[in-house]
C-alpha cells in the first residue's frame, strides 16, 4: 500500500483545508458544547458537507455518494481532526444508509437515502436490550404480523440520542422457532409511531446521551422491513462491521495526542514540567506507536473496502484497539489534570479550579469507560478474532 502523496493527492489536501477555514468556524463550535444546541450544531455541519458534496464518503455515486480513494479518506480525516470538526452522526449515514442501498427495495432508497443525506430524519439504533447486548442473537422484541403491518413489542436500551431522533433501525425477532440468529428482521420505525417512550438514561459523566426505548403495541407497516423476514442477522452484521471500523477512533485519537502533548508543556507534577517526565513521556509514547500501527491498519481495511470487500473480521481488530487506545489516552488526561479532575462544576470558581481541561477530562474518562463494551465487548471482538484468525 502505497501512501505517499501524488500532486492531486496534495491539491485535495489544500481543497481541504480551504473547505475547513471556511465552514468549521467558531460559532458553529459553540454549538457543540451544549447538547441542547448539538443537534442544531450537527445537522448544519452536516449540511455544509453535504453543499459540498463530502457528506457520504463510500456511497454509490447514483445514491449521492463521494468516491475517494484510502488516502482522500485519510487526508480528510486528519485535518478535520486537527481542527477538532466533528465527525458526521454515524447512526443515518455510515450504519443503516449503507443496509437501505445494499439490501432495500427501490422505493425504500428513494424515500429515506435523500432525507439522510439532507439530514432531514435523524436515526437511532435499536439494537441493544436488557438481556441481549454483546450477545444480540439474545434478544427478545417480538414483532407479530397483522395484516399489513408488524405489531411490536418489547425494550431496548442505551439508545443513544433516541430523545432527538426521527426514526430508529430495529432488530426484532419474527420466529423462536429456529437457531437464534434466523427468525430477526430488519425494520426501519417512525419514532412518532404511537406506542414509543423514549426513558432517559444519565450516565456516570451526568450527560443525557443514552436512553431507554420501549415499544408497546407499535404498528409498523411491512413495507418498513429491509430485505426478507427472518434474515435480518445477515443485514445487522453488515452495519455491525462499518460500526466497528468507526468507533476505532483514530483522527480524534491523534488530535488528542496532539493537544495533550501541547499541554504538558504547562502541567507540573513535583516542580518539573510533565514534557521532561521520563516516566510519563514513556507512557504517552507507548500510546503514540500504538496509535500509528492502528492507523496503518485501518488504512488497509479502507483500501480494501474500496477494492470491493467488506470491512470483515478486521473491523473487530480496529475496535478493540481502537478502544483500548482511546482509554489510555483518558487516563493519561486524567493523571496530567492531577487532583483537579476530582473538583466537579460549580465547586470552584473558574478563577480558582486552575485546569481548564480538568472537567472535560473527568468526564471523558467516565464515559470512556463504556468504549470496550458498547459496539460489542471487546471480549465477544476477542473471540470473534480467535475463531475467524486463528482458527480457536
Amino acid at each position: 500500500m502505497d501512501l505517499s502523496f501524488s500532486a492531486e493527492d496534495l491539491a485535495f489536501r489544500d481543497e481541504v483545508k480551504g473547505f475547513l477555514t471556511e465552514a468549521w468556524t467558531p460559532e458553529l463550535a459553540k454549538l457543540f458544547r451544549n447538547l441542547d444546541t448539538y443537534k442544531e450544531g450537527q445537522i448544519a455541519w452536516q449540511n455544509r458537507l453535504n453543499e459540498k458534496g463530502w457528506i457520504a464518503p463510500g456511497w454509490p455515486e447514483e445514491h449521492g455518494g463521494v468516491q475517494w480513494s484510502a488516502t482522500q479518506h485519510f487526508i480528510y480525516e486528519s485535518e478535520r481532526s486537527a481542527v477538532g470538526a466533528p465527525n458526521v452522526v454515524p447512526f443515518g449515514l455510515k450504519m443503516v444508509a449503507p443496509v437501505i442501498y445494499g439490501f432495500g427495495t427501490e422505493e425504500q432508497k428513494q424515500r429515506f437515502l435523500p432525507r439522510i443525506l439532507n439530514s432531514e430524519d435523524w436515526w437511532c439504533q435499536g439494537y441493544s436490550e436488557p438481556g441481549a447486548g454483546s450477545d444480540l442473537a439474545a434478544l427478545q422484541t417480538k414483532a407479530e404480523i397483522d395484516g399489513d403491518d408488524y405489531i411490536v413489542n418489547g425494550a431496548k436500551v442505551w439508545t443513544t440520542y433516541a430523545q432527538l431522533a426521527d426514526w430508529i433501525f430495529c432488530l426484532v425477532r419474527t420466529d423462536s422457532s429456529g437457531k437464534r440468529q434466523d427468525g430477526i428482521t430488519f425494520l426501519l420505525i417512525d419514532m412518532k409511531t404511537p406506542g414509543i417512550t423514549v426513558n432517559p438514561i444519565h450516565s456516570i459523566d451526568n450527560q443525557h446521551t443514552l436512553n431507554e426505548v420501549l415499544f408497546d403495541n407499535v404498528r409498523v407497516p411491512q413495507a418498513n422491513r429491509i430485505g426478507e423476514q427472518d434474515k435480518g442477522w445477515t443485514y445487522a452484521k453488515s452495519l455491525l462491521a462499518h460500526e466497528r471500523t468507526s468507533i476505532a477512533g483514530v483522527p480524534e485519537s491523534k488530535r488528542k495526542l496532539r493537544e495533550l502533548r501541547e499541554l504538558l508543556e504547562g502541567e507540573v507534577s513535583g516542580g518539573q514540567s510533565l514534557a521532561d517526565d521520563v516516566l510519563f513521556q514513556n507512557r504517552l509514547s507507548n500510546v503514540e506507536i500504538e496509535l500509528m500501527a492502528l492507523e496503518y491498519t485501518e488504512l488497509r481495511v479502507l483500501a480494501s473496502t474500496e477494492s470491493g470487500q467488506g470491512p470483515g473480521v478486521e473491523s473487530s481488530l480496529l475496535k478493540i484497539k481502537g478502544t483500548e487506545i482511546q482509554q489510555s489516552l483518558q487516563q493519561l488526561y486524567m493523571d496530567a489534570a492531577g487532583y483537579y479532575c476530582g473538583v466537579l462544576p460549580g465547586d470552584l470558581s473558574e478563577d480558582d479550579i486552575g485546569h481548564g481541561f480538568a472537567d472535560s477530562a473527568r468526564r471523558s474518562y467516565m464515559y470512556g469507560r463504556a468504549a470496550t463494551i458498547y459496539g460489542g465487548s471487546n471480549e465477544v471482538q476477542k473471540n470473534i478474532t480467535a475463531k475467524y484468525v486463528l482458527g480457536l
